[in-house]
């Protein structure tokens, strides 16, 4: 068994979660460097679990990342990740992550838009972003499985500088009547999540 030293322990492990791509991150400990050839070893449990998995290809890596998007399918459960430096033959301890939940810490990207003229009205269809897993047909799964979404809508008048809401609500389907011939507008949108109460950043303008 190698000596511990807790200066080559990795500093700061979290998880950074973006539409379910759940990725470890960490940074090196205080006594390595970028370039002196420190490997790092991943393990990650469910909570209630007693053993630790290995994850086999962040096993002895350089990298100050590694995905655990596949192994936290089961997105209420908790989970904890832990990882582990070795350098010149001396083994650091363990850092630990705090308690995650994918469910709850996941951040959710803005809607796609894609928009269709008709006469003096837009039509905007909406889709929520779609994650890492498939159904059990092998289709897509999106956000709209997992939470109550409220989408809503904004229009500018690029002449006037003007911008109004002019959805809120479930349905993706959307269209914006009245609109001034020969004017130029901006659609753009936002997801809430009602039940966490918080949100999506706004789409970028079409």
């Amino acid at each position: 068994m190698h000596p511990v030293h807790e200066s080559l322990k990795p500093q700061k492990v979290h998880f950074q979660s973006r539409n379910f791509y759940n990725i470890l991150r960490w940074q090196p400990g205080q006594a390595c460097s970028s370039k002196n050839g420190s490997l790092y070893f991943v393990q990650y449990k469910m909570y209630g679990e007693k053993e630790w998995k290995r994850k086999e290809n962040c096993w002895g890596i350089q990298d100050l990342f590694c995905d655990l998007t596949n192994e936290m399918s089961n997105i209420q459960e908790p989970y904890y990740a832990r990882v582990m430096t070795s350098s010149a033959g001396v083994n650091s301890g363990w850092a630990m992550t705090n308690r995650f939940i994918p469910w709850w810490e996941t951040r959710i990207d803005p809607p796609v838009i894609n928009i269709t003229q008709v006469n003096r009205s837009l039509l905007v269809i909406l889709h929520a972003p779609s994650l890492p897993y498939r159904d059990q047909k092998g289709g897509n799964v999106t956000m709209e499985n997992y939470y109550e979404l409220v989408y809503r809508v904004f229009i500018k008048n690029n002449s006037l500088e003007k911008e109004q809401k002019v959805y809120e609500g479930a349905h993706r389907v959307v269209e914006i009547e009245a609109l001034i011939p020969g004017a130029g507008y901006c659609v753009t949108a936002e997801i809430n999540q009602l039940l966490l109460d918080r949100g999506s950043q706004r789409s970028e303008g079409i």
